[in-house]
């Protein structure tokens, strides 16, 4: 039995294992794969307040490290349901936990292209965050595919610091906002390409170049310093829709108290419906989300 069972172990839930643990609960953190979340494809961060420069990984780490010495326990499993009651029941894939709360942190991973080596160039050459990466790429080339409010808004981020930012869309028109449209045509550095996929990856280590593929057939290959993707992101919460209320793309809906429609069950990170999607953002979301888990178990078991 535990007071507060995260499921998710990037930066939201290690730090909701954090902020719980000092509150005197007892803490389990679970997650399928590896922990630390998203940020552990970033090779160098600079936007986490405290560090001038440091990788994803060694981020990961950290906040493992700092969980695990506050006294969280950890398990690697799947998560594939949640039994509600006054007593919930977390089931995975190598058993079940029993807890008094449970905060869902699962993330959202990027849409990826389904390209061969896209996993091997995540970090070297492909980046998802214009905020997050873009400084790397001063005075370089680099493409952003997709053609919505996301892609503008990344172009238009990039075109600051990029010397050329080449926008590479599927369809035959952009699908975002007017207004974003007519600040990518008001960019001298900003070039749009319709009509057109991405083939395949080109480089050694590092990407180096893509290969194109139009409406027409036609294939040719693109010299680029760095890809950014940018056609959406996949919430990880698909088995908990069932027993709390997501909205239409998938994300658990809540506010900034980190509540759900459901008592006893909370949620932080990129998994919920918010504006910015951001570390800094996720670990703020894991104090309040612990903190409210905290306040709950207090006043009612």
């Amino acid at each position: 039995m535990y007071d507060i069972i995260i499921i998710g172990g990037g930066p939201a839930g290690l730090t909701a294992a954090v902020y719980a643990r000092r509150a005197d609960k007892s803490v389990l953190v679970i997650d399928k794969a590896t922990f630390g979340g998203q940020i552990t494809y970033s090779p160098r961060v600079e936007n986490i307040p405290g560090f001038v420069s440091l990788s994803g990984n060694e981020f990961a780490e950290k906040l493992v490290d700092q969980a695990m010495t506050a006294g969280a326990d950890i398990e690697i499993c799947e998560v594939t349901a949640i039994k509600d009651g006054e007593i919930k029941t977390v089931i995975t894939d190598d058993g079940e936990f029993e807890t008094k709360t449970v905060i869902i942190a699962t993330g959202a991973k990027h849409r990826l292209l389904g390209l061969e080596r896209e996993e091997e160039f995540i970090g070297n050459g492909i980046s998802f965050c214009a905020v997050c990466d873009g400084a790397f790429y001063k005075d370089k080339t680099v493409a952003v595919i997709g053609g919505g409010n996301s892609a503008l808004q990344e172009a238009l981020l990039l075109s600051e610091q990029c010397r050329e930012v080449k926008i590479i869309q599927n369809l035959d028109f952009l699908t975002g906002e007017k207004k974003l449209i007519d600040q990518v045509n008001e960019k001298e550095n900003i070039s749009v390409t319709l009509g057109t996929v991405v083939h395949s990856l080109i480089g050694e280590g590092e990407l180096s170049a893509i290969s194109l593929k139009d409406n027409s057939g036609n294939i040719y290959e693109l010299k680029i310093d760095g890809m950014f993707v940018a056609i959406g992101l996949v919430p990880q919460n698909g088995f908990v829709s069932d027993i709390v209320s997501l909205d239409e793309r998938g994300y658990v809906l809540s506010d900034e108290n980190s509540l759900t429609d459901k008592k006893g069950i909370f949620v932080a990170g990129d998994c919920r419906t918010k504006k910015i999607r951001q570390v800094a953002t996720a670990c703020a979301d894991g104090a309040v989300a612990a903190l409210a888990a905290c306040e709950y178990i207090d006043n009612n078991c």
